[in-house]
């Protein structure tokens, strides 16, 4: 067997047992690419922090690894499967978002759709399915709001149901958008404490989008970072430091680790357009 097909079948087996793997994957938006050439590992039970500016593709990212968004280039595998094929295997955490008060579901009925959201209505109801929605509303704090209405909880109250839902049915990979947005500190304390939480107990990956790094600093295993149709992957002092993210942005960029927090000055609040991204069309949907 020669070098390059011993690599090859490393490559597939080391993808394979990931709980997520990208390989050579690129994404663009008409001329503008948002990132190519990704390869990355994440191994079951690791905490990947995905960092950058509005419109570098930190959703996009998410909604490819969902299998929402087609690759222009490359492949996405969940637990060694295409997402669509891996859906069980994923748990999702939107961003915070407002209930009206009046939406009649109860706290139950949120959490249950995450064993059978992709079917039409509520699951049917069953002895096991209630043990199994109240198991994991007593591992996220919410047994006592367990028959609420999901609108008139406090927004880090349903986050927690949130959660539990992306956690009902045992997922390997753990999908977090934002969950911290509009949270006052203590309750992005109590989501990112859950959140870790899972991933120690259960070996659960997790994929945790943010624009801010400090509540989940104490977590964090690696950074992917993107920015103006590049990235960088490492652990956080390698990835944010002020040369790092100055040669990311093509611009100064100051970055001071101070008190067991990271403070940056000097980002832009969006992702500027690449130049180099100007060139051919992009196929992305």
């Amino acid at each position: 067997m020669t070098s390059r097909t011993t690599s090859a079948t490393n490559d597939v087996a080391h993808a394979s047992a990931a709980a997520l793997a990208l390989r050579d994957a690129s994404l663009r938006y008409g001329r503008r690419r948002l990132w190519s050439g990704l390869n990355l590992l994440v191994a079951p039970g690791e905490f990947l922090a995905v960092l950058g500016a509005n419109g570098s593709g930190k959703t996009s990212f998410l909604r490819a690894v969902l299998g929402l968004q087609h690759l222009d280039t490359g492949t996405v595998l969940v637990a060694g499967r295409p997402p669509r094929q891996a859906r069980d295997d994923i748990g999702y955490v939107p961003q915070q978002r407002h209930t009206d008060p009046l939406v009649p579901l109860r706290v139950r009925d949120v959490v249950g759709q995450g064993l059978d959201g992709h079917r039409w209505g509520i699951g049917w109801p069953s002895r096991a399915r209630r043990r199994q929605i109240e198991a994991v509303l007593e591992a996220v704090g919410a047994a006592h709001y367990t028959d609420a209405p999901i609108g008139r909880l406090s927004g880090g109250e349903q986050q927690r149901v949130r959660i539990a839902q992306a956690l009902v049915a045992d997922p390997k990979l753990l999908l977090c958008d934002e969950p911290l947005l509009s949270l006052d500190l203590r309750s992005q304390r109590t989501v990112t404490a859950l959140v870790n939480a899972r991933r120690r107990t259960s070996n659960t990956a997790v994929v945790f989008v943010t624009h801010e790094i400090n509540p989940v600093l104490p977590y964090v295993d690696r950074v992917l970072y993107l920015a103006g149709g590049q990235f960088r992957i490492g652990p956080v002092t390698e990835v944010l430091n002020s040369t790092t993210l100055s040669e990311l942005y093509d611009m100064p960029v100051d970055v001071i680790h101070t008190g067991g927090r990271i403070v940056v000055a000097g980002l832009p609040h969006t992702a500027p357009e690449p130049d180099h991204a100007l060139a051919g069309t992009g196929g992305a949907a």
